[in-house]
Parts: structure tokens; C-alpha cells; sequence
């Protein structure tokens, strides 16, 4: 067995310093933990709304150190050119994939302060999501454990490959209530008994990210030990096969 002394804590924060995005360490922490304790389980990691790989390195990490998993990474990576200022001033964005036009930020948009402030910087050095993420990912050189994927839940389910199944699935996509249930049911038909789902930006700001997690998993009896973890991310556990 090999030692490391250096707290995971500390490793993660390394790893994610100066990579954009929102996901604040203890929830880092809180992942990579469950990516861990899931080991035992059958499966790879999926995740729904990946940006520019903050989390996605971390779900890479956690399963690089415990096993033979690998992490999907499923989001739209929208380029430069395709946002889109909005009347009131907001901004919107909408991507082109195999012929077919997916939309982000359509019903709750991003304000113009946090755009410039957090999204814009992006594109004064990147044209899209999609080479951060890739920098991300070869920096932390995860290049074989992490794949990404550019689409939707509902395109990846369409196109997973043969037999795919997951044992922890990360759902940070869009956040209204109908896209949110979209995910939650596109999720379970990977998901294995036993298996967690877990959600971002869950009972804080965002009433449609509550209101599906409340009605497809707080009221599904095929769930259990569901528990809101740190400020912003929930968790659930898919009943295991009773013995």
C-alpha cells in the first residue's frame, strides 16, 4: 500500500484553484468522498453539467483513486459565439449539436454582473467551455478516466454505450423543474441499486431544482437515506436489492 500524507482536502483545493465555476470545496469533498465509499458497487460515475471541469476533476480523481470507474461528463460546452444577450440585459446561450439547437439559461438567465464577472473572463482566453474542460482534465492528467460528452441527459441516454451503468451521478444542469426531472429520469436508467444521485444548487436558490428533487426523489419510496449535505448539495440512495 502506498501512503499519502498530504489530507485529500488539501489535494482537492490544489487541484481546483483557478479552474471557473461554483462548486465550493466541501461539496468537492462531499463527492469525492461518495465516489470512494462507493467502490464496492458496480459501475461508473456520471455527470450532468460538467462547465469547465471544476467538479469533473475531482469525480475523476475520487475514481481513479479507488478503482477502475471512469466519469461521463455530459454538458452543451457552449462556445464563445453562441451567447446571446437578452432585452432586460441578461444573457442566454444556444448550441448547435449533430443538427439539433439545445438551449442554456433560458428560463432563469445570468444577469449581466455575474456574466462579466464570471463567464466572460472565459472567452477573453478560451472559444469555448469545451477547451477549459479539456485543460482541466489533461492538467490533472485524468485523460483516461475522464470522457466527455457534448449534449444533454436525454442525448446521452439516446447514445450511452452498450451495458453503461452508474453508481454515483452528479445532476448540475439546467435548473428549471421540467429539465431537472428530465435528468432525475434519465439518470435512473443508469443508476444502480444502492447507487446515489446527488444534486447541485438543491434547496438554495433555485425552485425548480427543489420542487424535483421533492416529487421524483423525496417521494419515491425506491429511494433512501436521502439527506441535503452541505449548503447547496443533496443526495439520495437508490434502494438497494433487498437480500
Amino acid at each position: 500500500m502506498k501512503g499519502e500524507t498530504v489530507p485529500i482536502i488539501n489535494q482537492i483545493e490544489d487541484m481546483v484553484r483557478g479552474v471557473p465555476g461554483w462548486t465550493p470545496i466541501d461539496q468537492l469533498y462531499t463527492l469525492f468522498n461518495l465516489v470512494c465509499l462507493t467502490s464496492d458497487l458496480p459501475g461508473d460515475i456520471l455527470e450532468i453539467g460538467s462547465w469547465c471541469g471544476r467538479s469533473s476533476a475531482v469525480l475523476g480523481f475520487a475514481a481513479r483513486l479507488s478503482g477502475e470507474a471512469r466519469v461521463m461528463c455530459v454538458d452543451l460546452f457552449p462556445g464563445k459565439t453562441d451567447w446571446k444577450q437578452n432585452p432586460d440585459g441578461s444573457y442566454s446561450f444556444r448550441v448547435a449539436i449533430a443538427g439539433k439547437t439545445y438551449g442554456g439559461y433560458q428560463e432563469q438567465t445570468v444577469w449581466k454582473e455575474p456574466f462579466e464577472r464570471d463567464i466572460a473572463p472565459i472567452y477573453a482566453r478560451y472559444d469555448s467551455v469545451f477547451d477549459v474542460f479539456s485543460d482541466t482534465i489533461r492538467r490533472q492528467g485524468l485523460q483516461e478516466r475522464v470522457e466527455a460528452f457534448r449534449g444533454n441527459s436525454e442525448t446521452f441516454a439516446d447514445q450511452a454505450p452498450p451495458g453503461f451503468r452508474c453508481r454515483v451521478a452528479f445532476i448540475d444542469g439546467d435548473h428549471s423543474y421540467e429539465a431537472v426531472c428530465r435528468d432525475i429520469r434519465n439518470v435512473e436508467r443508469f443508476l444502480v441499486p444502492g447507487g446515489w444521485v446527488c444534486f447541485d444548487d438543491a434547496f438554495s436558490h433555485y425552485e425548480g431544482v427543489n420542487r424535483a428533487i421533492t416529487d421524483l426523489v423525496i417521494k419515491n419510496p425506491d429511494y433512501a437515506l436521502g439527506q441535503q449535505m452541505t449548503r447547496k448539495l443533496f443526495i439520495a440512495r437508490r434502494k438497494p436489492v433487498a437480500a
